[in-house]
């Protein structure tokens, strides 16, 4: 669920950062990224987020041409606008030239994607609530952005409210969980999770295999019928307010990501793998 607004949200989406690009345009894998984004939302990933900045705004062209032979009502998008786009009238040019690559009228969750300490907060929200207020975007929300920030971008809306903070988070990476995570289930912000797996770092600590930890994953995973993969992700998305977007272009590593859901980990379990990684 998509903070207190009633809408349902994939607990497991798909990340599209580096498909299509790091920060500039990559053509060669444009058939294999088009392909597993719609794989990904045939397997319930109906969730894709994606950013101008992706790609140099590739990426976006991707999920535009992907998710159009989908009912747009049935796809949830998420676009960021990058930090240096934050004044008023820059908000307003980014978005429309984002919607323009995703060939569509409006764009489900936007988010500022970085916070920029020289641009006022408040002519960004002032901007955003624009946009919202012309139909061009859904929901208003922001990424990364700690408790007070959440608190000021907020101060500003008087139409609508921010619905999400798009923040990392993962067994190796908890930070969140002393204030921000308890903040927004409060105030009903969604936590999207990125680098849900720590960056490759749990692929990683897998093919070796030989810690502690790694051998209690793989205990808990066969105790469920699923992979390690899946119990970690199903760990980051245990909190009732926290959803994730893996990132992946195989059709292997997206059946594997939406195993995650459907199911949950015992409290027991949760909090022995917390306990795990410390």
């Amino acid at each position: 669920m998509l903070g207190r607004t009633g809408e349902k949200l994939a607990a497991i989406g798909l990340g599209t950062w580096k498909i299509g690009g790091g920060m500039t345009p990559d053509y060669s894998m444009d058939k294999e990224a088009i392909e597993a984004i719609r794989y990904a939302v045939e397997l319930g990933m109906t969730h894709i987020d994606t950013a101008e900045i992706y790609g140099g705004g590739h990426a976006e062209e991707l999920v535009g041409e992907a998710v159009k032979t989908f009912p747009r009502e049935d796809i949830f998008i998420t676009s960021k606008v990058w930090h240096t786009n934050l004044r008023y009238d820059d908000v307003l040019k980014a978005c429309e030239r984002s919607l323009k690559r995703l060939q569509t009228s409006y764009i489900d969750l936007y988010l500022i994607h970085w916070p920029n300490p020289s641009i006022p907060l408040s002519e960004t929200m002032k901007a955003l609530e624009r946009l919202y207020k012309d139909g061009k975007i859904r929901y208003i929300g922001v990424s990364n952005f700690s408790v007070s920030q959440v608190e000021e971008a907020r101060s500003y809306l008087s139409q609508t409210d921010v619905v999400a903070n798009q923040v990392e988070y993962s067994l190796y990476d908890r930070s969140i969980e002393k204030d921000l995570i308890p903040y927004c289930l409060k105030t009903g912000v969604t936590v999207v999770a990125y680098s849900p797996l720590g960056q490759g770092r749990l692929i990683r600590e897998l093919s070796i295999g030989r810690s502690k930890r790694i051998k209690m994953l793989r205990e808990v995973a066969e105790s469920y019928s699923k992979t390690p993969i899946q119990v970690a992700l199903n760990w980051v998305i245990w909190k009732e307010n926290v959803v994730t977007i893996p990132k992946s272009i195989r059709k292997e590593h997206l059946e594997e990501n939406v195993g995650a859901v459907g199911w949950r980990l015992s409290e027991r379990d949760y909090k022995r793998l917390a306990d795990a990684w410390g």
